[in-house]
């Protein structure tokens, strides 16, 4: 039995501090395979250049805080949230 390939899904995605300069906007649409916010953000860092560890990077799917693991469908809006520095 063969597993068919993950089907693409158009996400809504959004980046704050570093991440919205390293990915050089806020904000993206954008039609990808990845099941998780984890899979998502390695496309990223190839894809738009992303350094930010992803260790350290917390996420949010559809406005609450997810693990990078959830599972992600079409129409999702998924925030990568960087570490914050300052005090």
């Amino acid at each position: 039995m063969s597993t068919s390939p993950p089907s693409a899904h158009r996400l809504h995605l959004q980046f704050f501090a570093r991440l919205r300069e390293e990915a050089g906007c806020s904000a993206l649409e954008l039609e990808t395979c990845a099941p998780t916010p984890a899979a998502l953000y390695e496309e990223l860092q190839r894809t738009r250049g992303l350094r930010v560890p992803r260790g350290v990077i917390r996420v949010a799917v559809n406005a609450r805080y997810a693990t990078m693991e959830t599972p992600l469908r079409g129409g999702d809006t998924v925030v990568f949230i960087p570490p914050v520095a300052g005090g």
